[in-house]
C-alpha cells in the first residue's frame, strides 16, 4: 500500500559447525529422522547459537548434518554472518546467496527448424559435425555411431523444475524432489517436496518491490522454463518422429528443482546438489536414482571461497563418482561465476558458431572447456536469429500450458553459457554411457585432452567493425566476441566423438598404499586397476621416477611388473610415471604426483585404485588427481535462474 515501508526480507545465514562441535552430539540429525524433528533439532541449535551471538534465530532448511540455514530479522545478513562465524562451535558462517539461471535422428528439428517458417533453419546446427563456418559444433552425430546414452546414466538439472509430459522428454524424466524453501520464491505454495515441475518463474512489476527489494534486480519476465530447456538439450528423445534430439538421448533425467521466481538460495541449490549425488539430507528421503553427471546452468558472483560451502559439497559428490558441470556466466567477458569457478567443476565457456568466444560468455583459468552457446551473429529488432540453440520449452507465459509443448526458434531463442553447460554435460554422458567406470577426473582429462583446437581466424570483424581480437585475462571491463586461447577459454572446443573414442580407450591407473605417506613408508603402487582398451591385453609395464628430489632411493624390485614398491626416506614430492604396452604395441602413460609428509596427514583420504576422481576427501588428493596427465595413443588428437539471457553478441 502507498506510504507504508515494505517489511524486509529476513537475513539468512548458512552456518556449518565444526565437526567437533558439542552442538552435534547434543542434537544430532539425520535422514532417518521426519523433517519435521530435523527442523526441530536445527531450530534448538539455532536457539544455542541465538544465546551466543546475541540475536533472535528461526531455523531454515539443512543442508547436511553439520549445516543449516539460520534467520534473522533487524540486522543485515552480513552482520549476522560476522557475528555467528565468532562462536567457537562455527567452522563457516556465510551469507546465503541468490542464484540465478544463466540461460541424423529422424527428429525433424534436427536437420531445421520448425515448419512455420520461424526458424532457425540450421537446425540443431551445434550437435553436428563441424563443417565450413560452422567450426564449433560438438560432432556428437558421430559419437552415436558408437554409443548413445545408457538409461543407466542418470544426469540431474538443478534448475527451475523440468515439465516431464513435454513430447520430447515423456518417459526420460524420473522423479525428483523440490529443493526450494523460500514459499515466495517456490511459487508452487509450499516449501520441500518431491515435486520437481516448474510452476513457473514469472515475475511482475509489482513483485519488484513486494518484498522489500528482495526481488528488485530480477526484471519482469514472463516464464523461462529453463529447467525444461535445459533438460531437451541433455536428454530430449530421438527418433520418435517429433521435436529435437538430445545430446545424450538414451540417458535418463533427474530433475531437482532449486530455483523458482528470482532464482533460488545457495542451501538448496548444495542441498540439491547433496540429494542428487544420493547423499543425506537430514528429513528428506535418499535418492535411490544416483545422478552421474550434474547440470548447474545457474551462478552469480563472489569467489569460490571454503566459507561458500560448494568447495566442500562439490568433493563430496565427486568423492561418490558424481561429474559436476557448470555454465560460467553471462557477464560479457568477466571473471568466471560461482560456482563454475570452484576447484572440480568442469567450468563451460560459451562460442559462437565459427569457434570464437561470444560476446556474453565470460571466461577465466576457472574455464575447463568450451561449447556452442547460441549467437545470433545479426542484433537489429524483429529479425530472426540465425545460430540459437534450439530446446524444448512450453508456451505458457506465467504458468504451463496442459499440452503446451514447443521448441524454442529464431524468435523465441536460447542463447547462453547456460545453454552450453548441458552439451558438456551430455558429452560427459556418453563418455559415461561408454564407461561407466570412469571417474570424474578421469572424465574431465578425456575430455580436455580430446578436444579441438581454437580457431585464430575467421570470425570476421567485431561488433566495432574491427577485427576479432585475442581474448585477454577478466580486468573487470566487458569483453565481446574474441578468439579463446588455452587457460582462457579451457582446452579447446568439445567435441562429443573424440570424447567418447577417448573413454574406450586403454586407461592407466596408478593406485597408491598409504594414501597419505610419511617418511620412512614404503610406498605400494599399482596398475591393477587400469582400465583396457576393447580387446586389448597388457603386455608390459614401465615404472619410471619423473621426478625425484632427494624425496626417494629408487624402486625395489623389478620395473616391468603391475606392481612395485618405493621406499621414501625424505618430506616433498616424487613423481612416478607408468606406460602401459598392449598386445597391439600401442602405449598409454601416465604420471602421478606423490606428496610425502613428515608427520600423519588428519584425514587422509582411502586408498584409491585410480588416478583420477576428482574431488576426494582431501585437498592433497584433489592436488594429486589434477596432476594426473594421461596419454591416449587410441585417441586422435584434435587439434546464472536467469530470467532472460544476455542479448547475444
Amino acid at each position: 500500500m502507498a506510504g507504508h515501508a515494505l517489511a524486509a526480507p529476513p537475513a539468512r545465514v548458512i552456518v556449518t559447525l565444526k565437526a567437533d562441535a558439542p552442538l552435534l552430539r547434543e542434537q544430532a540429525m539425520s535422514v532417518r529422522q521426519s523433517s519435521a524433528d530435523v527442523a526441530a533439532v536445527a531450530q534448538r541449535r539455532a536457539d544455542r547459537l541465538a544465546e551466543r551471538a546475541g540475536v533472535p534465530l528461526s531455523t531454515g532448511v539443512t543442508i547436511s548434518e553439520r549445516s543449516q540455514v539460520v534467520m534473522a530479522s533487524h540486522i543485515d545478513a552480513a552482520t549476522l554472518a560476522r557475528r555467528l562465524a565468532a562462536d567457537p562451535e562455527v567452522l563457516h558462517a556465510v551469507v546465503d546467496q541468490r542464484r540465478r539461471a544463466l540461460r541424423v535422428p529422424t527428429d525433424p528439428l534436427f536437420a531445421a527448424g520448425p515448419a512455420s517458417g520461424r526458424g532457425p533453419e540450421v537446425g540443431q546446427w551445434y550437435l553436428r559435425a563441424p563443417a565450413g563456418e560452422v567450426r564449433s559444433s560438438v560432432n556428437a552425430e558421430a559419437a552415436w555411431d558408437r554409443i548413445t546414452g545408457s538409461a543407466g546414466v542418470v544426469v540431474a538439472v538443478l534448475d527451475t523444475g523440468v515439465l516431464a509430459d513435454h513430447l520430447d522428454l515423456a518417459g526420460q524424466v524420473l522423479s525428483g524432489y523440490d529443493m526450494v524453501s523460500d514459499l515466495a520464491t517456490a511459487n508452487d505454495g509450499g516449501g520441500r517436496d518431491a515435486d520437481a515441475s516448474d510452476p513457473g518463474d514469472w515475475i511482475t512489476s509489482a513483485e519488484n518491490t513486494a518484498r522489500g527489494g528482495d526481488f528488485q534486480n530480477c526484471g519482469v519476465a514472463d516464464s523461462s522454463w529453463h529447467g525444461t530447456k535445459i533438460a531437451g538439450i541433455i536428454g530430449a528423445a530421438a527418433d520418435n518422429g517429433q521435436g529435437m534430439a538430445g545430446t545424450a538421448f538414451g540417458v535418463k533425467i533427474l530433475p531437482v528443482r532449486v530455483l523458482g521466481k528470482c532464482g533460488g538460495f545457495d542451501s538448496d541449490i548444495q542441498a540439491g546438489m547433496r540429494w542428487a549425488a544420493g547423499l543425506e539430507v537430514p528429513g528428506l528421503p535418499i535418492n535411490t536414482s544416483r545422478a552421474r553427471v550434474i547440470n548447474l546452468s545457474l551462478g552469480g558472483s563472489g569467489s569460490c571461497g571454503a566459507s561458500t560451502g560448494y568447495p566442500a559439497v562439490i568433493a563430496e559428490v565427486q568423492a561418490v563418482g558424481t561429474v559436476v558441470v557448470a555454465a560460467a556466466g553471462n557477464s560479457a567477458g568477466h571473471a568466471v561465476e560461482l560456482p563454475a569457478n570452484c576447484p572440480g567443476v568442469i567450468a563451460v565457456a560459451g562460442l559462437r558458431h565459427v569457434g570464437s568466444k561470444v560476446g556474453f560468455s565470460d571466461l577465466g583459468p576457472a574455464i575447463a572447456i568450451s561449447a556452442p552457446a547460441g549467437n545470433c551473429i545479426n542484433i537489429a529488432a524483429n529479425e530472426p536469429c540465425l545460430y540459437p540453440v534450439l530446446t524444448s520449452s512450453n508456451s505458457g507465459t506465467q504458468r504451463p500450458n496442459a499440452g503446451g509443448s514447443i521448441w524454442t526458434d529464431s524468435f523465441e531463442y536460447s542463447v547462453g553459457t547456460s545453454f552450453a553447460a548441458p552439451i558438456v554435460a551430455g558429452t560427459a554422458a556418453l563418455m559415461l554411457s561408454a564407461r561407466p567406470q570412469l571417474e570424474p577426473q578421469e572424465v574431465l582429462t578425456l575430455m580436455q585432452s580430446s578436444a579441438r583446437a581454437f580457431p585464430t581466424s575467421g570470425a570476421g570483424n567485431d561488433e566495432s567493425g574491427q577485427p576479432v581480437p585475442m581474448c585477454h585475462a577478466p580486468d573487470g571491463s566487458d569483453q565481446l566476441q574474441c578468439y579463446c586461447s588455452v587457460g582462457l577459454c579451457g582446452a579447446g572446443m568439445v567435441d562429443a566423438d573424440a570424447a567418447v573414442l577417448a573413454s574406450t580407450g586403454t586407461l592407466v591407473r596408478i593406485g597408491l598404499v598409504p594414501a597419505a605417506p610419511v617418511v620412512g613408508d614404503t610406498l605400494r603402487l599399482s596398475a591393477t586397476g587400469s582400465l583396457v582398451g576393447s580387446g586389448r591385453n597388457i603386455v608390459d609395464y614401465e615404472w619410471s621416477l619423473a621426478a625425484n628430489p632427494g624425496v626417494a632411493t629408487g624402486f625395489s624390485g623389478a620395473t616391468n611388473g603391475p606392481e612395485i614398491e618405493l621406499p621414501v626416506i625424505a618430506a616433498g614430492t616424487v613423481a612416478v610415471s607408468l606406460a602401459l604396452i598392449d598386445d597391439a604395441g600401442q602405449r598409454s602413460t601416465v604420471q602421478r604426483s606423490i606428496t610425502v609428509s613428515a608427520t600423519p596427514v588428519v584425514d587422509a583420504p582411502a586408498a584409491s585404485d585410480g588416478g583420477g576422481g576428482g574431488g576426494a576427501s582431501s585437498v592433497l588428493w584433489v592436488g594429486l588427481l589434477a596432476l594426473a596427465v594421461v596419454v591416449l595413443l587410441l585417441t586422435r588428437r584434435r587439434g546464472s535462474a536467469a530470467i532472460g539471457e544476455t542479448p547475444p553478441q
